[in-house]
């Protein structure tokens, strides 16, 4: 490579006065030697895997400037972001890839030219990468976010029935103890269907072996009923009406949510009260049917609002649950309180107000305002039906009766407001503020154990009560 040209030695100058010299020095010292030699600082770098997609974050103290080019053999992102030099914040991601990261093999990371970075971002399968800046907002700076999706995306419904086969094994066996059944919704509920395309489809996996295919098409109408076999009549019976409550865990990955006094991040408190909600749901028949909790997130990355509702309509959600954890801002505030969606005005000042926190979580989170699959999620949210809210009002009713019996509730009836994810048009929902995590003898309670089983148990209580008054609608589910 040919050395660059120096430019010409110009004229001595005269000396600078001392003055002069004292305010340069005095310049330096204000700016700090980053300001001086490059735009941005690196702050942070943050990576968050999950099956949907992973996230690779690269948070500065200015906006970053970046290039991108995919290449699909093998696949990898290579970014180039121009303004920076390496530095140890960016040699950080190449340790942040975990081995079991469904999406990222690996990071490179090197000082491609002057003033410009190179990241290579090696992809353990084809994918469909989206690079995008966020601007600063809550305790974040500028962010510089990649996110990675599978090019043959996760399938909520297809997760779903996985789940359900690989329990199926089990389920064959005799079992010393039936399931927990609630008498009055099985005196209540309408018979089964006679045909369910879900349950039929799950009765023609359990007999075949290995990991299950993708869900074939589903004609309106259904073939001629062929001589049954013992062992598909078995299993489709069992599965003819599969009712499914949608578990939303609030916020996650790059939303932490409210954090209390000591620190507990509500991401991580109300995923575990919804893994413990699911494990009592999946052990639940409702007039002999069973039931099953699909949770909208799984782990701590973060998913859009839009995308919370849109999960819950694909697996033809029963029911929609948000479980969260609330935060004011001054200590004293206390109890548990449940929302509805409302179409009009919200109910009180206080619902209006979180609702509007609540709403601001896709900020936080960070999402692609470009994509075009948010301005379709935005449009399916406007489409809020009266019966859906009427519905919501009395599941909201139920939980708020058992919370009361385990804690103290804020308000002693269900609140109302435009929550972003409680407008599935289709699906009574409710969104769960567990406690005041910004009290902190209500943050001590949501840190233990016990009372996490406690709040598990009065939601499994109130959805059940919720079935016995209202019993699920026989159906049939388009797959």
């Amino acid at each position: 490579m040919n050395e660059p040209t120096l430019p010409a030695r110009p004229a001595a100058a005269p000396l600078p006065s001392r003055r002069a010299v004292l305010q340069a020095g005095s310049l330096v010292l204000l700016l700090g030697t980053q300001q001086i030699a490059r735009g941005a600082t690196i702050l942070a770098v943050r990576v968050w895997p999950a099956p949907e997609y992973s996230r690779v974050t690269i948070e500065s103290d200015g906006a970053l400037v970046a290039k991108q080019f995919f290449v699909t053999t093998p696949p990898r992102l290579a970014v180039d972001i121009e303004g920076i030099d390496l530095s140890p914040e960016l040699r950080e991601l190449v340790a942040k890839v975990k081995p079991d990261d469904p999406n990222i093999a690996g990071i490179r990371v090197g000082q491609n030219a002057p003033g410009v970075v190179r990241l290579v971002v090696d992809l353990k399968q084809a994918a469909m990468p989206q690079v995008f800046t966020l601007p600063p907002v809550a305790a974040y700076q500028h962010r510089l976010v990649f996110d990675l999706y599978p090019a043959a995306p996760v399938d909520p419904l297809e997760a779903l029935i996985a789940e359900r086969l690989r329990e199926a094994p089990a389920k064959a066996a005799p079992a010393p103890n039936p399931p927990l059944t609630t008498a009055a919704a099985a005196a209540r509920a309408p018979a089964p269907p006679e045909h369910d395309p879900l349950g039929d489809l799950i009765a023609q996996r359990s007999q075949r072996p290995g990991p299950p295919e993708p869900p074939p098409m589903v004609a309106t109408a259904p073939p001629p009923a062929e001589p049954a076999r013992p062992g598909i009549r078995a299993t489709s019976t069992q599965t003819d009406r599969l009712i499914i409550v949608a578990l939303d865990p609030g916020h996650g990955g790059e939303d932490p949510g409210a954090i209390g006094p000591a620190g507990t991040r509500e991401k991580d408190v109300v995923l575990r009260v919804a893994h413990l909600l699911r494990d009592r749901i999946n052990a639940t028949t409702v007039g002999g049917n069973p039931m099953r909790a699909y949770l909208t997130r799984d782990g701590d990355y973060f998913v859009p609002l839009g995308t919370r509702v849109q999960k819950a309509r694909r697996v033809q959600a029963d029911l929609f649950v948000s479980i969260h954890a609330d935060a004011f801002t001054t200590p004293e505030a206390r109890g548990a309180s449940v929302f509805a969606l409302s179409q009009g005005g919200a109910s009180s000042t206080a619902a209006r107000w979180l609702a509007n926190k609540e709403n601001q979580a896709d900020l936080v989170g960070g999402i692609n305002v470009q994509s075009k699959d948010q301005h379709v999620q935005r449009a399916l949210l406007d489409m809020s039906t009266t019966a859906q809210i009427n519905d919501s009002l009395k599941l909201g009713t139920v939980l708020l009766g058992e919370i009361g019996n385990v804690g103290k509730l804020h308000k002693p009836r269900v609140e109302q407001a435009g929550f972003a994810v409680l407008k599935a048009p289709d699906i009574p929902s409710v969104l769960v503020e567990t406690a005041f995590i910004s009290n902190p003898e209500e943050e001590k309670r949501l840190r233990s154990s016990a009372y996490q089983e406690q709040l598990a148990d009065a939601l499994m209580r109130g959805i059940t009560r919720y079935f016995a008054k209202n019993p699920p609608l026989a159906r049939s589910r388009s797959v």
